[in-house]
């Protein structure tokens, strides 16, 4: 018996170590610089936990995709976000993240599922701001988005360099709170879509926030997105990608019972979409972050603004 036994413990252990190649999993710690316009690829996994850590503190999160995905946020680590698969089957997702600045971080969530070999797991990525941050080019666009502004700020005593042609996006903000009874849509929180108008290769889109609860809100900014449906088999999925805002303006972002808010946005609309797709304008609660009200966008501009 001793002598079949020890060949037999050898071709077991033999086929644990192939076994062990076959599905290794290579660990990734890295640092990713926040740039404008970019949505970063996470790299995830079943059974392993991806960790994200943002330069401040993280007010509301969003997943496309809660049924394959799970992220978990703890005010102890208010920089902190974990990300962990919830299937073992290969998955994708978007992620959302916004921070207490209100600026918005976009991330594409991968899983290939328990059989890939070789897979590529970040296990701790770290946003970090570049040097050229607190400078930025003027005219830089992108997903990262500005503070909002109080309408007093809105139109400057001695506007540089445009004092002989007005700013589309104070007309438009000026246009909106001035409607008396927009075309509310919604229950407790309503929200009403105005005039859009292009500024060059940019749309300006005019919108207002009614709170008819008898809580006060604090309200997320603003998001854009393009949805549609899948095609082939994948046709019964919805796929979401967020549309880079250059700047938006709001009268406030808290109200009160009865209180009502108008905004501005700025985004550079996409050159084209299927039949099949939407362009989505969304606002949610900082406290309903999971349901959020989308209201369709026209993704022609109803007029022709000011190029600048």
């Amino acid at each position: 018996m001793k002598l079949y036994l020890i060949p037999v413990i050898y071709l077991l252990g033999a086929m644990a170590r192939v076994h062990t190649q076959d599905s290794m999993v290579i660990p990734s710690v890295r640092t990713v610089p926040i740039e404008e316009g970019t949505v970063t690829l996470l790299h995830l996994a079943p059974g392993y936990t991806t960790s994200v850590k943002l330069p401040e503190e993280i007010s509301s999160l969003v997943i496309g995709n809660p049924a394959d995905f799970k992220a978990e946020h703890s005010e102890a680590e208010p920089r902190l976000v974990f990300f962990k698969p919830l299937t073992s089957q290969p998955s994708e997702s978007n992620a959302i993240i916004t921070t207490k600045s209100g600026q918005g971080i976009a991330m594409h969530l991968v899983s290939p599922g328990n059989a890939a070999a070789n897979t590529i797991v970040d296990f701790f990525v770290e946003y970090q701001r570049p040097p050229s941050f607190l400078v930025g080019a003027p005219d830089q666009r992108g997903f990262l988005i500005g503070e909002t502004r109080p309408i007093s700020e809105a139109v400057p005593a001695n506007p540089p360099h445009f004092e002989e042609e007005p700013d589309l996006v104070v007309q438009t903000l000026e246009k909106q709170t001035n409607i008396s009874t927009p075309a509310w849509e919604g229950k407790d929180l309503l929200v009403a879509l105005g005039s859009s108008a292009n500024r060059g290769q940019q749309t300006v889109l005019g919108f207002s926030i009614l709170n008819r609860s008898s809580q006060s809100v604090e309200l997320l900014p603003p998001q854009l997105e393009m949805s549609g449906k899948g095609r082939g088999n994948k046709a019964r999925r919805v796929r979401a990608e967020p549309v880079p805002i250059a700047e938006y303006r709001m009268t406030t972002r808290r109200l009160g019972p009865g209180a009502r808010a108008d905004g501005v946005v700025v985004f550079e609309r996409p050159q084209f979409k299927e039949s099949n797709e939407k362009l989505l304008f969304e606002i949610a609660r900082a406290d309903q972050v999971d349901h959020p009200i989308l209201l369709p966008v026209p993704f022609t501009a109803a007029s022709q603004g000011e190029a600048q």
